[in-house]
């Protein structure tokens, strides 16, 4: 089977997206997770009766009650929500001694056991993303001491941490900043984020204001949206490239290159390294106060 190679030229639609949101309790994580596009809730926390505007839910007691999800129990959805990452690894954990008491001891998973436990939690996320969903996961902040310095971190246990860092397309915190709640999903010396979408921090509204209802689901749409411009952007910059590296050969004199010197600068900093070696190629030095290129072996006063 051929390999199958996705061109830098060629746009990656961004149609889904992991996301997750963290924070201290008590800040309405959850309240604005339900502010997601048609969101369904796990609540693994036993916790979704406390949120503002609190929408569909399924309480979650048991690994079982979710480990046979499908895509017509979601086709109603959007948006799913995992309340909380920690609490549904734990459940996980329950499940997997239950299944092969080899895999703990003492109640805790063995090597094999955390193994099992990262292998079956990414299946699952991956199980969610094949139903074409996004996938919002909530967890609780860890805070963490170096000195005098606190180091924010996930509350969640073992090898899987990693997974979910990985998972995530975009990582975001909460925190109350000078009375404000905030989400902000650039990385800091002290917390975690990913921010693909180049987003400032956001205030978000209060639970009772008409802008709270979509919150969540404005900020997924502008991460999608900025993902899928970058990749637009990316192919028409190659493109541009590609046109200068096929034109250029033809271009043999100054009245030729000058003319492209416009073009080149809007196609950036490749674009225009092409033009200035095809122009040392046939002789050519730029010339500062002409702000052109001319005949010539050293650079014009």
């Amino acid at each position: 089977m051929a390999l199958k190679i996705t061109k830098s030229t060629d746009p990656i639609k961004v149609d889904r997206l992991n996301m997750v949101i963290y924070s201290p309790p008590g800040l309405g994580k959850t309240s604005l997770a339900f502010t997601a596009e048609a969101p369904l809730l796990l609540d693994f926390d036993a916790g979704s009766h406390r949120a503002a505007r609190r929408k569909d839910a399924v309480r979650v007691s048991d690994w079982s009650d979710v480990a046979s999800i499908n895509a017509e129990d979601l086709s109603p959805y959007k948006t799913v929500i995992m309340d909380t990452a920690g609490r549904a690894l734990d459940a996980l954990t329950v499940d997997i001694i239950r299944a092969n008491p080899k895999h703990g001891r003492g109640g805790a998973l063995t090597l094999q056991g955390y193994g099992e436990l990262k292998a079956r939690f990414i299946a699952f996320l991956k199980l969610l993303n094949s139903f074409g969903k996004d996938v919002v996961l909530i967890a609780h902040m860890d805070e963490q001491r170096n000195g005098d310095d606190v180091i924010e971190r996930l509350d969640v246990q073992g090898g899987s941490k990693n997974e979910i860092y990985k998972a995530a397309d975009a990582m975001g915190r909460l925190s109350m900043v000078n009375g404000k709640l905030l989400l902000r999903f650039s990385p800091s010396d002290a917390a975690f984020g990913k921010n693909p979408g180049q987003l400032e921090p956001l205030t978000v509204p209060h639970f009772s204001s008409p802008e709270f209802e979509g919150f969540l689901g404005s900020v997924i749409q502008r991460t999608k949206d900025r993902l899928n411009e970058l990749s637009e952007e990316q192919q028409a910059a190659v493109e541009e490239q590609k046109w200068f590296k096929d034109t250029l050969p033809n271009v043999s004199d100054a009245e030729g290159i000058n003319s492209l010197i416009g073009r080149a600068s809007g196609g950036g900093v490749a674009c225009k390294a092409l033009l200035a070696a095809r122009a040392k190629e046939i002789g050519l030095i730029f010339d500062k106060a002409k702000g052109e290129y001319v005949e010539g072996q050293k650079e014009a006063a």
